[in-house]
Protein backbone atom coordinates (compact mmCIF):
# COMPACT_ATOMS: atom_id res chain seq x y z
CA UNK A 1 0.00 0.00 0.00
CA UNK A 2 1.11 3.48 -0.73
CA UNK A 3 0.56 6.63 1.14
CA UNK A 4 1.55 10.02 0.08
CA UNK A 5 0.49 13.22 1.05
CA UNK A 6 1.19 17.22 0.22
CA UNK A 7 3.81 19.73 1.57
CA UNK A 8 4.28 23.10 0.63
CA UNK A 9 7.03 22.71 -2.19
CA UNK A 10 9.84 24.78 -0.31
CA UNK A 11 9.02 22.74 3.15
CA UNK A 12 9.32 19.74 0.92
CA UNK A 13 12.60 20.88 -0.54
CA UNK A 14 14.11 21.62 2.97
CA UNK A 15 12.94 18.03 4.50
CA UNK A 16 14.86 16.68 1.08
CA UNK A 17 17.56 18.61 1.79
CA UNK A 18 18.35 17.68 5.92
CA UNK A 19 16.45 14.52 6.24
CA UNK A 20 18.49 11.53 4.20
CA UNK A 21 15.42 9.20 3.86
CA UNK A 22 11.97 11.16 4.35
CA UNK A 23 10.09 8.44 3.20
CA UNK A 24 10.95 5.93 5.51
CA UNK A 25 11.14 8.36 8.18
CA UNK A 26 7.63 8.87 7.36
CA UNK A 27 6.24 5.72 7.01
CA UNK A 28 8.16 5.17 10.58
CA UNK A 29 6.93 7.49 12.12
CA UNK A 30 3.21 6.79 10.68
CA UNK A 31 3.56 3.29 11.95
CA UNK A 32 4.75 4.12 15.54
CA UNK A 33 1.84 6.44 15.91
CA UNK A 34 -0.50 3.42 14.51
CA UNK A 35 1.53 1.16 17.55
CA UNK A 36 1.13 3.70 19.97
CA UNK A 37 -2.43 4.42 19.28
CA UNK A 38 -3.11 0.34 19.28
CA UNK A 39 -4.37 -0.02 15.93
CA UNK A 40 -1.14 -2.24 15.18
CA UNK A 41 0.59 -4.37 17.20
CA UNK A 42 4.25 -4.82 18.07
CA UNK A 43 4.43 -7.91 15.28
CA UNK A 44 2.88 -5.80 12.57
CA UNK A 45 4.87 -2.87 13.13
CA UNK A 46 8.33 -4.90 13.17
CA UNK A 47 6.97 -6.90 10.07
CA UNK A 48 5.57 -3.68 8.27
CA UNK A 49 9.06 -2.22 8.30
CA UNK A 50 10.78 -5.30 7.96
CA UNK A 51 12.65 -5.18 10.93
CA UNK A 52 12.95 -8.50 14.29
CA UNK A 53 11.64 -7.92 17.30
CA UNK A 54 14.36 -6.71 18.99
CA UNK A 55 14.86 -3.56 16.52
CA UNK A 56 11.16 -2.79 16.81
CA UNK A 57 11.74 -2.43 20.83
CA UNK A 58 14.71 -0.59 20.05
CA UNK A 59 12.32 1.93 17.76
CA UNK A 60 10.09 2.19 20.34
CA UNK A 61 12.29 3.16 22.97
CA UNK A 62 13.41 5.87 20.18
CA UNK A 63 10.63 7.27 20.32
CA UNK A 64 9.99 7.35 23.87
CA UNK A 65 7.08 4.44 23.43
CA UNK A 66 6.24 2.26 26.34
CA UNK A 67 4.21 -0.84 26.03
CA UNK A 68 2.70 -3.14 28.35
CA UNK A 69 3.44 -1.34 31.03
CA UNK A 70 0.65 -1.07 34.07
CA UNK A 71 -0.96 1.48 35.98
CA UNK A 72 -0.76 1.23 39.79
CA UNK A 73 -4.02 0.94 40.15
CA UNK A 74 -3.76 -2.57 37.88
CA UNK A 75 -0.44 -3.67 39.89
CA UNK A 76 -2.84 -3.07 42.97
CA UNK A 77 -5.76 -5.21 41.70
CA UNK A 78 -3.58 -8.45 40.61
CA UNK A 79 -1.51 -7.98 44.10
CA UNK A 80 -4.54 -8.54 45.94
CA UNK A 81 -5.78 -11.33 43.24
CA UNK A 82 -2.48 -13.27 44.28
CA UNK A 83 -2.64 -12.99 47.88
CA UNK A 84 -6.67 -13.93 47.82
CA UNK A 85 -5.09 -17.26 45.59
CA UNK A 86 -2.46 -18.38 48.12
CA UNK A 87 -4.72 -17.13 50.98
CA UNK A 88 -3.42 -14.07 52.63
Amino acid sequence: MSITFDLPAAVEQQLRRDVTNLDVLAKEAALVELYRQGTISHHQLGLSLGITRFETDDLLKRHHVTEDLITAEELGEQIATLRRLIGQ
